[in-house]
């Protein structure tokens, strides 16, 4: 059996994130996931404090530097 998109390469956006086709694979489980918030609001405030924290918790140095790293990517596409 096939893993779903959002765990593959083929449901994950280049630029960080999940694309539609990731989404959609999780809304299909039964998830409420909605596309990035980068504009502000209560949601962007929410996922900056919690990935930030997230970064600094559970990631070394050597990954909290790269910059093409999974957790550095959805950064900056929320720009946080």
């Amino acid at each position: 059996m096939k893993s779903p998109a959002w765990q593959r390469s083929e449901g994950k956006s280049p630029s960080g994130g999940l694309n539609e086709k990731g989404r959609a694979s999780l809304r299909a489980q039964g998830q409420d996931i909605k596309r990035p918030q980068p504009e502000g609001g209560s949601r962007k405030d929410s996922f900056c404090a919690r990935m930030t924290g997230m970064k600094r918790k559970l990631t070394g140095s050597a990954k909290a530097a790269d910059p093409d790293s999974r957790i550095n990517k959805a950064l900056r596409k929320w720009e946080c």
